[in-house]
């Protein structure tokens, strides 16, 4: 059994990709914090498998950017399409930073990559535990946690930051609203292997009346599937996957999909946090807003707020500002996870029109707006996050 310290400056829930990049700016801050997971460590399944400029860009100061594309491909073109027809194309290559590209690569390869800084900067993640009890009083926050057929055990912490994703202990504790809803669908993940036509350096999000389907290669030769159906299976086989290729995806060419590496389905929430902190207790990533997954952006908003979140934590706690500076996290963060939840949820109903004369008009105004370089930038620059940039 794994003995917590009694006391610590910040008490974080959750280690995910938000979880851990809140980790390791506190670590190279020189703050003291405790990191529980209730997970064992490999019990995590890919969903997230795209990173964005800005999020490499924050990366870049913990010291993991160039680790991170060196496991990933570097993917730097998105297209827009109804079957064999490109309704428009983004380009990332122009786009103002060091890393003018979308990066494919797995969740579960950014969380080791940044589990090995955090263990570089001579600290780890507790696990399993789990959080029964958060209480705040004026000069700190109680917090019970337990593993699995041990006794409970009491921390004392000056802060607590909620990183424990959509159902958030934390955040319910602290009495914080989840305002938003459910979309009607379900979505379908895959990592497949298959015989792909088109190329091989983009994302393609493919329109059709029985939903979308994303296609974007990864690592190793390998393609994530993402697609909206009224009710998955379970367990998405080869003949699932097939099937949706074959109704949405290219017309011409030949796909066959020979492997089903991994597959889940999932229902898909948007939502976000009425608040990002609740005097001691702070929210960040899944804990404060979920969204759609088009365009890739839950994973990136939620390691950009663990990043901030760091910093705005170690200049309090330092010193070196008053705890104004954690209503100005929530003031920059809030409205960033706002903007994504109302991107993501547009273009989530755009792409599943199912009426001709709607799909119709859409396709006609995608084509237009895309011919129009001014928009191809604004969107380039909403989807790589870097917007975001203060």
């Amino acid at each position: 059994m794994s003995t917590l310290p009694a006391t610590t400056d910040v008490l974080i829930a959750g280690a995910g990709p938000t979880g851990l990049a809140l980790a390791c700016t506190l670590a190279a801050e020189g703050v003291s914090f405790l990191l529980v997971e209730r997970l064992a460590e490999g019990a995590n399944t890919s969903r997230a498998a795209v990173v964005h400029a800005r999020t490499l860009e924050m990366l870049e100061e913990l010291g993991v950017a160039d680790r991170l594309r060196a496991a990933g491909q570097i993917v730097p073109r998105f297209t827009l399409r109804d079957r064999d027809r490109v309704l428009a194309t983004l380009s990332f290559d122009r786009l103002p930073t060091r890393y003018a590209y979308t990066l494919m690569v797995p969740q579960e390869i950014t969380e080791g990559v940044l589990l090995d800084r955090l263990r570089e900067l001579g600290a780890d993640v507790y696990r399993p535990f789990t959080l029964s009890d958060v209480r705040q009083d004026a000069d700190g926050v109680a917090v019970t946690v337990a593993a699995d057929g041990q006794p409970p055990q009491a921390v004392r912490a000056r802060y607590v930051a909620g990183t424990d994703g959509m159902h958030s202990t934390v955040r319910e504790r602290a009495g914080i609203g989840f305002t938003g809803d459910r979309y009607e669908h379900s979505f379908v993940l895959a990592d497949v292997r298959m015989n792909w036509p088109l190329r091989a350096d983009e994302v393609m999000l493919f329109v059709s009346p029985d939903g979308l389907v994303v296609v974007a290669p990864l690592p190793g030769g390998r393609h994530r599937i993402v697609a909206t159906v009224d009710e998955a299976p379970e367990h998405p086989g080869v003949a699932d996957v097939q099937h949706l290729l074959d109704t949405r995806g290219p017309a011409t060419g030949s796909v066959r999909v020979h492997e089903i590496v991994w597959s889940s389905r999932f229902r898909v929430h948007h939502r976000l946090a009425d608040r990002y902190r609740a005097g001691r207790i702070l929210l960040a990533g899944d804990a404060a807003h979920v969204h759609s997954p088009a365009g890739g952006q839950g994973m990136n908003t939620g390691i950009q707020d663990g990043v901030a979140l760091g910093h705005a934590l170690a200049a309090v706690i330092g010193g070196r500002a008053d705890e104004s500076q954690l209503d100005s996290y929530e003031r920059t963060r809030r409205p960033v996870a706002a903007r994504v939840v109302a991107f993501t949820d547009r273009m989530t109903r755009m792409a599943t029109l199912r009426t001709p004369g709607s799909r119709a008009a859409r396709n006609a105004m995608i084509r237009v707006i895309g011919r129009m370089p001014p928009v191809r930038r604004w969107l380039a620059t909403e989807l790589a996050g870097l917007r975001n940039r203060r």
